[in-house]
């Protein structure tokens, strides 16, 4: 059994890896508050992982190092995260008179009936989710499933950037544990249906948190890269040119409403048709509010954009709101990037799971 939703109680450092980069993020917590210890954001070399896989581990792995030391913290243990597409989940039931060893055991022997892939390729692991609905006798268990090369890869590359692997979790668990702390701030109650709406440099991945235990999730092709690309193709700049100007701004005048407007209504085609399916493979045709992640939710006017095409409240992703942080963390920095420091955020937290 793989270590995929196992609790830990020891601090960890929450490190994603994502197409383009690395983020490092350290909490600590005092009673029910957080503080941002340290944190930082390094470039990957270019299709270093490619779709969500790790194609390039020995570039990954000096990308952490550099990020290690840069952030200059001590801790050596590290969760990190699978793609939700790389990962089956099921729900079963099972007898609740189980010890979790038995119950290991008998996941173990039927799980074949679940998995589509060889058990020897597999990363495994399962987690109660309560007594069932249908029977006090039974309980609901959780199964997640994963190719075990993409866990492999990702501890390689920690190895290499010198932290140990000590919790591999999956990407839409880490969002919505990052979204708690969203939900707090804007008072959401549990009955709301949210969507988070992440939004990569190649991939933007819905995740629709309802009262079900587990997320919808559907991930599309569809990123900030695009609009770097065509940044780079219109004003003929490298590709760090393109990027540096997208952030720090100084392109001709036509950008904005040129080559900016056009790339936020693609977003926004993308966030609609994306909950487009959301809607017809569920019973809801509707949801309750937009929250915007990854690097792509900064841009200027975007929610705002988003809100008045689909008359829906829409706001970008910050869990670190009402986190104190060390003297180390820069403020500003940090508030720019909380829009892509999410699911970080969601596998730092997990130093602070009970049990």
């Amino acid at each position: 059994m793989f270590g995929f939703l196992s609790k830990r109680s020891n601090i960890m450092l929450g490190l994603d890896i994502s197409s383009t980069s690395v983020k490092l993020l350290e909490l600590s917590r005092s009673g029910n508050k957080y503080r941002v210890e340290s944190y930082g954001v390094e470039p990957l070399p270019e299709n270093a992982v490619v779709e969500k896989n790790i194609s390039d581990v020995e570039g990954v792995g000096e990308a952490i190092q550099r990020l290690v030391e840069r952030c200059k913290t001590k801790v050596k243990f590290a969760a990190v995260a699978v793609a939700g597409s790389a990962v089956i989940t099921k729900t079963i039931e099972m007898p609740a008179n189980l010890s979790e060893d038995e119950m290991e055991n008998q996941i173990e022997i039927e799980a074949d009936q679940y998995i589509p892939y060889p058990l020897d390729e597999v990363a495994m692991d399962f987690e109660i989710q309560g007594i069932s609905p249908r029977s006090e006798a039974q309980v609901e268990v959780l199964l997640a499933a994963c190719r075990r090369e993409n866990v492999e890869m990702r501890e390689a590359a920690l190895e290499l950037g010198g932290l140990k692997t000590k919790v591999v979790d999956i990407e839409a668990h880490c969002m919505q544990r990052a979204h708690e702390l969203i939900a707090a701030q804007f008072g959401f109650d549990e009955e709301q249906v949210v969507a988070i709406v992440d939004i990569g440099a190649t991939m933007t991945t819905l995740s629709v948190l309802t009262d079900a235990s587990t997320p919808y999730t559907r991930e599309q092709l569809f990123g900030g890269k695009q609009l770097t690309e065509e940044i780079q193709r219109r004003y003929s700049l490298s590709v760090e040119e393109a990027g540096l100007a997208k952030k720090q701004g100084g392109l001709p005048e036509d950008y904005e409403t040129e080559v900016l407007q056009q790339f936020k209504e693609a977003v926004v085609q993308q966030v609609t048709r994306s909950l487009q399916f959301f809607y017809s493979s569920s019973q809801h045709d509707d949801v309750d509010h937009i929250v915007l992640a990854g690097g792509t939710a900064s841009i200027e006017g975007l929610a705002e954009m988003v809100a008045a095409k689909l008359g829906t409240p829409t706001t970008i992703a910050n869990p670190f709101l009402g986190m104190t942080h060390s003297a180390k963390v820069n403020e500003t920095s940090l508030s720019n990037d909380a829009p892509a420091l999410m699911i970080a955020c969601g596998l730092a937290m997990r130093s602070f799971d009970n049990g």
